[in-house]
């Protein structure tokens, strides 16, 4: 198998790949230090099982598993964590195997064959259950058949279309297949909605201004386009930036 290993401590993914070299028979094609880069590198890398840690920076575990469980070919996840309380959370993100560190070689071993089986029979591998999500820190979005990931904290305002939702964050513009019901649900604290097609970043507004003929608009920080805000969201949305 194509195998990539994700800690954030270069010490651990060395002992990990010195465990692997006593196994034989793996191919590493390359080593993450955290979630983001797990999740871009086994994309491109075409890697088929991820060893990854749970406690990084940037982006954990747990969030980038539910990032790689939406890829084509999704790989398998083995998580190898110092710490044995987020063995639930681990395979309610569908991973394969839970190690606990020290990684005995047996273990590992164990892991590895039942990433083999099940890559060979094709199993599906289960989304996060909406109910047990954490909030994420990125989202993903499909660009000419790659993986972009978007902090979240770099999103100016997220607007519907169709059955789309257009993501304007500090490097441009993405399209995402999510609703905006989910991800206002999701993200509560850190967008207002303005209009039933539009939420905006809490940071993000300058003012609220009104034009001759009666409508409000919402002016960004940073977005020349004024938007509109409806006659149903102006009250909450007034009472809210009040205490922002």
């Amino acid at each position: 198998m194509k195998l990539l290993l994700v800690d954030d401590e270069p010490l651990a993914r060395q002992r990990l790949a010195a465990l692997l070299r006593e196994l034989g028979g793996q191919d590493v094609v390359g080593e993450a230090g955290n979630g983001r880069e797990a999740v871009e590198m086994a994309e491109a890398l075409g890697a088929e099982c991820v060893l990854m840690d749970i406690a990084m920076p940037v982006m954990d575990g747990l969030e980038a598993a539910h990032h790689l469980a939406g890829l084509p070919a999704p790989p398998a996840v083995v998580f190898c964590t110092a710490f044995d309380q987020h063995a639930l959370a681990a395979f309610e993100a569908a991973a394969v195997d839970y190690l606990v560190k020290p990684v005995r070689r047996e273990r590992l071993a164990e892991a590895l064959e039942r990433s083999r089986r099940q890559l060979a029979a094709r199993e599906p591998t289960r989304q996060l259950p909406a109910d047990a999500q954490r909030r994420r820190s990125h989202l993903s979005a499909r660009l000419r058949g790659s993986l972009r990931l978007i902090p979240v904290e770099d999103i100016h305002y997220l607007q519907a279309e169709e059955k789309y939702v257009v993501v304007h964050h500090a490097r441009g513009e993405d399209l995402i297949e999510e609703s905006l019901k989910s991800l206002e649900a999701e993200f509560a604290d850190r967008f207002l909605r303005i209009h039933r097609n539009c939420l905006v970043a809490n940071d993000e507004f300058a003012e609220l201004r009104r034009s001759p003929d009666g409508q409000v608009h919402a002016i960004l920080r940073n977005s020349k386009t004024p938007l509109e805000v409806s006659r149903r969201c102006l009250p909450l949305l007034r009472e809210r930036l009040k205490h922002l």
